[in-house]
């Protein structure tokens, strides 16, 4: 049986279309890429928790969570506990800059290994290490598109449960 956990993420995207994410280890997935983000505190919103998450992260305080642009289930044991987290993912735009300030401490208690900007191609590489969500490349190439375009991002999708590649 696994314990129900909400989380939130931020997707923050420069202005050449890369992607900002953290590499971190899990003993039941293993590595992987993920937008800055963790869980839900009690009392506050996804969004709160994504913009926390966000700060906490990155020393980033000046961008805010935009429109969600997913959502989606997984499963993942954290701190030696198995969870269904359920996570909302959020969108901005950002300039290409690294993590500021000491973020060192955020990153040993949440084995974030290390981080860096992906370009859209990265993104849309099969071979690469696997990503938080699985479809993070599509996701993105829709919201970069609908920006060339002058559009807004399109309406969040909904992506339900999906399995981790196996470790």
């Amino acid at each position: 049986m696994r314990t129900p956990r909400q989380a939130a993420r931020t997707v923050v995207i420069d202005p050449e279309g890369a992607v900002f994410l953290l590499r971190s280890d899990n003993d039941e997935v293993g590595v992987h890429w993920s937008p800055p983000g963790g869980g839900v505190d009690p009392g506050e919103t996804p969004e709160q928790a994504a913009l926390r998450e966000l700060g906490e992260e990155t020393g980033w305080t000046d961008l805010r969570p935009g429109p969600l642009l997913c959502t989606w289930e997984h499963d993942f044991t954290r701190k030696g506990v198995p969870v269904r987290q359920s996570e909302h993912v959020y969108l901005t735009a950002g300039p290409h800059r690294g993590p500021l300030g000491d973020v060192s401490e955020a990153h040993a208690q949440d084995r974030i290994l290390d981080w860096r900007w992906w370009s859209p191609a990265e993104l849309a590489d099969p071979a690469a290490e696997p990503l938080w969500p699985p479809t993070l490349g599509e996701l993105v190439r829709g919201v970069r598109a609908a920006w060339a375009d002058g559009r807004e991002a399109p309406a969040p999708v909904h992506l339900g449960y999906l399995p981790n590649p196996p470790h």
